[in-house]
């Protein structure tokens, strides 16, 4: 196989962006070293803005290696749907009536369960909710959870690493909790309609095994974190709100829905987003800040992965093809963790005469590899840009993530393979 130049150049930014991503802490580091570049370092210590910074680099490489004209033909050729539905859903699913309303009905559930009601929270935070993204997709999921747990969990005075426990639990589970149905997780969607998968085939083959895992991640941290949810005295709340009426919660909740329902569409869910901005104008006495700086950075991160991923497919997918079934599993769980499942998945999805088995070992592998690392799942940068403020130096170390990670990714494997 003869390599191009620019694919070379391409693999190298690559590299050196999945460094960049690694590295993140380092850059607060030398922030606080050197204050009259405080600035710049926040700036690329911003995981979000990694990929979406070394993507500008590869369309400037491109233009001046290619032509422009290659450079812009090639921007143009990407599929940016996902990046934009993110946006969109992370800014409808955390607004303060849906969120509010969410909330509440899992304070509920939890005051009806056995055990310390704050415990019962941590456990539907981390097994309800996920489990939840394969009707209203991860992105989605991977919102409600991080700003439910966010007062019980990711807070001051819980111990830092258990902090990561819970990280690394959430990732995971929203990666295969949204493996229930043919549509709501990126990297089933790929291949879903390529390989005939519906949701019925999903269910009986990967939605049982991933629901058992989920429950047990859950159950397992919840009760990690038991004794420090109970000693710590719950977030104060913004007194004197108004009561947000049920009626502005429902119209929020069907404009969710519809956003979610059109997720493959951006022209129309574009336009219930414009509609939503509206709406929340009008009745802006029960809204808080929209997470519009928080989205628009998860975008320009997964849009960036899209422009650099779009040339990787030179080296990955000779590297997944020919592989037997369990070889090709643990490739593939290796793989996500610097790559991004869906990515993978879809360049899967191009090999010829790919067995059943292999079929199943490759996404297996992708989903249960998910919570690894920032980039190895769609919806995990809106986590972090969600829950950073919670840490040691508002920041998600990578190596922080992936040890509190291994555990339930163990788990999610016994569950494929075994079970």
């Amino acid at each position: 196989m003869q390599i191009q130049t620019i694919d070379a150049i391409a693999a190298a930014i690559f590299a050196i962006a999945l460094l960049h991503t690694f590295s993140t802490k380092l850059f607060e580091v030398f922030a606080r070293r050197h204050p009259s570049h405080a600035g710049l370092f926040h700036l690329l210590g911003e995981v979000e803005v990694v990929f979406g910074f070394w993507a500008m680099v590869l369309m400037v490489a491109m233009a001046l290696s290619t032509g422009p004209q290659h450079a812009v033909a090639y921007a143009e050729s990407r599929q940016y749907t996902e990046p934009l539905f993110v946006f969109v859903v992370m800014v409808v699913a955390a607004s303060r009536p849906v969120l509010e309303l969410v909330q509440a009905t899992l304070g509920r559930l939890a005051a009806a369960l056995p055990g310390r009601t704050e415990t019962s929270e941590i456990w539907l935070g981390l097994a309800l909710v996920p489990l939840l993204g394969s009707l209203i997709t991860e992105p989605a999921a991977m919102t409600l959870a991080a700003l439910a747990l966010a007062p019980r969990v990711f807070r001051p005075g819980m111990p830092e690493w258990k902090k990561y426990a819970a990280l690394g639990v959430l990732f995971v589970n929203v990666s295969i909790g949204g493996t229930l149905t043919s549509y709501a997780a990126p990297p089933v969607l790929m291949v879903a309609s390529a390989w005939n998968w519906d949701t019925a085939f999903m269910a009986r083959e990967f939605g049982w095994k991933a629901a058992l895992a989920v429950l047990v991640n859950a159950s397992a941290v919840a009760a990690l974190l038991a004794r420090d949810a109970a000693r710590l005295t719950p977030l104060p709340q913004d007194a004197g709100r108004d009561r947000v009426p049920l009626a502005i919660s429902l119209v929020h909740l069907a404009l969710l829905a519809g956003v979610v329902v059109s997720a493959h569409h951006p022209v129309i869910f574009l336009w219930l987003f414009l509609f939503f901005l509206g709406f929340t104008r009008a009745y802006a006495r029960y809204q808080d800040a929209l997470l519009l700086k928080e989205g628009l950075l998860v975008g320009f991160f997964l849009a960036g992965l899209v422009v650099l991923g779009g040339m990787q497919q030179w080296w990955l997918q000779p590297l997944v093809s020919g592989l037997p079934p369990l070889t090709l599993f643990f490739s593939a769980l290796a793989l996500t963790a610097v790559t991004d499942n869906a990515a993978l998945t879809y360049l899967g999805s191009l090999i010829p005469d790919l067995s059943q088995d292999n079929r199943y070992m490759l996404v297996a592998g992708a989903v249960a590899g998910g919570g690894l690392t920032v980039i190895a799942n769609a919806p995990n940068p809106a986590g972090v840009a969600l829950l950073r403020r919670g840490f040691d130096d508002e920041s998600i170390g990578a190596g922080g993530l992936l040890a509190g990670a291994l555990a339930p990714t163990a788990v999610a494997c016994a569950a494929f393979l075994l079970l």
